[in-house]
């Protein structure tokens, strides 16, 4: 079920009425939770809960045993039983098929077909299968009790605004959330809506204006002069992040509706001062999983700096990977690991954890050029995550270099450029004026009048501007 669906709009206020008429029965509640969950997963493909059901039993058996066992080899035979038999489902459904047609590639002349499996990805299942994971290492970590509520935490493993694409949650934050009664928050509930609102406004208006430019230039890149492939990389670059950080703010705005507090997810990557800062700000819940489950476990860069490099090409080509199966994420990866590199073998990976041009309005020269340049390297990185191969970002960076000066930019997609140029404009302006707030939303006008035509002015927007048909968020693939 999409967010951006009639079902939708049916779905969110049944549930919500229901969920908190039961609101003095936990157990019940929760258990709501968990059907209504299902429902939403199950209405792509009824055969996904199957797997969400197995992917979470595993998990929640495997954390009682971890309570039970005493003996420390015997707890990292439960957990990396646990942990395998995920990854090997992650992995069947999302890369099998890749790494079958790269081996037939390379010694079978591309005959494939009796290797391939042709499965359907489940959608969500990375998110899902990462937070189940989380949980076990939590309990074998002995960072939280194994829960013994079964319904909490299938609750938890599948709640239903974070479960397809995040953010990723961890155990020791949502978790407790279920296991104690919750109280309907007025306050709560309208922040909610309101991050809601601008999240349909970033992912409708504004990511969809720009998909309709960017699936056209990047069909035929060659067709096209230097000019035109910049302007699609930049708008592919606003499309990502409205599409993304939007999904988020509408998954967070919602768990608020249900009294339930989810993690932030994007913290303005795009204002930057440099790449460390970008991964800091960029997917939150995912960097920070790879650093505490993956990176500092290795080492981190408390090691000797050969390994600092090798931790460091590790964690963002499993970044990379985890994307998707092709060799345009695997680049995508080692691009920024070849960026980040250099920042923290000089130690300046951590020099930008302040709020850029905090009590000013306006940034510096120096601050506003370093975010500017940030802004290109990721263009020039999203690039490799948007081709369908190497050889094609290959010939969109040749092609768009060698003619960049051949004239203007080509507008031949149907798109108003008033509106999506007004929604770019409307995203600065409020983006950059929340720095530091909750979310991008959060602050509002003491004016009435104003705090209303902000709302009259999305809400018209995404009504009489929106793309007519339900277009899927991009991370739904992942």
């Amino acid at each position: 079920m999409l967010f951006n669906s009639i079902e939708f709009i049916i779905f969110l206020p049944i549930t919500f009425l229901i969920y908190w008429l039961l609101r003095r029965q936990l157990r019940w509640q929760n258990a709501f939770v968990v059907a209504a969950s299902y429902l939403f997963y199950g209405w792509w493909d009824w055969r996904f809960l199957l797997l969400i059901a197995f992917t979470s039993l595993c998990s929640y058996f495997s954390g009682l045993l971890l309570g039970r066992q005493t003996h420390p080899a015997r707890r990292r035979w439960v957990l990396w039983g646990n942990i395998l038999i995920n990854l090997l489902i992650l992995c069947l459904f999302k890369y099998y098929d890749f790494f079958a047609q790269s081996f037939a590639d390379a010694f079978l002349h591309g005959r494939a077909d009796r290797l391939l499996l042709h499965l359907v990805l489940p959608v969500g299942i990375s998110f899902y299968t990462f937070q189940a994971l989380s949980y076990s290492i939590d309990v074998y970590r002995r960072s939280l009790p194994p829960s013994r509520n079964l319904v909490a935490f299938l609750a938890y493993v599948s709640f239903f605004p974070q479960l397809v694409a995040g953010p990723i949650e961890r155990a020791t934050s949502l978790l407790p959330q279920f296991q104690q009664p919750r109280r309907f928050s007025r306050p709560l509930a309208v922040d909610g809506l309101r991050q809601m609102l601008w999240g349909f406004f970033k992912k409708m208006v504004l990511a969809d204006s720009c998909a309709l430019y960017v699936d056209q230039i990047f069909a035929h890149p060659d067709w096209y002069n230097g000019a035109t492939l910049l302007l699609a990389a930049v708008l592919f670059t606003l499309q990502i992040y409205g599409d993304f950080s939007g999904y988020s703010d509408i998954a967070i705005g919602c768990a608020k509706l249900f009294g339930i507090r989810l993690r932030r997810n994007f913290d303005l990557p795009y204002f930057s001062r440099d790449i460390a800062e970008f991964w800091r700000r960029w997917h939150i819940s995912l960097t920070t999983w790879f650093r505490d489950y993956i990176y500092i476990p290795l080492g981190g860069s408390r090691v000797s700096r050969p390994r600092v490099v090798l931790n460091t090409f590790v964690i963002f080509l499993v970044s990379g990977l985890w994307h998707g199966a092709n060799w345009t994420f695997l680049a995508w990866g080692a691009y920024h690991a070849l960026l980040f590199l250099p920042l923290i073998l000089l130690g300046r990976n951590r020099r930008h954890t302040d709020v850029v041009a905090a009590g000013r309005p306006l940034p510096s020269l120096r601050e506003l050029g370093q975010m500017l340049l940030t802004f290109f390297l990721a263009v020039m990185g999203w690039v490799l995550f948007r081709a369908d191969s190497i050889r094609q970002a290959i010939d969109y960076y040749r092609h768009m270099f060698s003619h960049l000066f051949n004239g203007a930019p080509m507008v031949t997609a149907p798109i108003d450029a008033w509106v999506l140029g007004l929604s770019v404009l409307i995203l600065l302006l409020v983006e950059w004026s929340n720095r530091g707030q909750e979310h991008e939303f959060s602050r509002q006008p003491r004016s009435l009048i104003l705090r209303w035509g902000r709302y009259v002015l999305l809400l018209f927007m995404i009504g009489a501007y929106m793309v007519t048909n339900e277009m899927p968020f991009i991370y739904f693939q992942f």
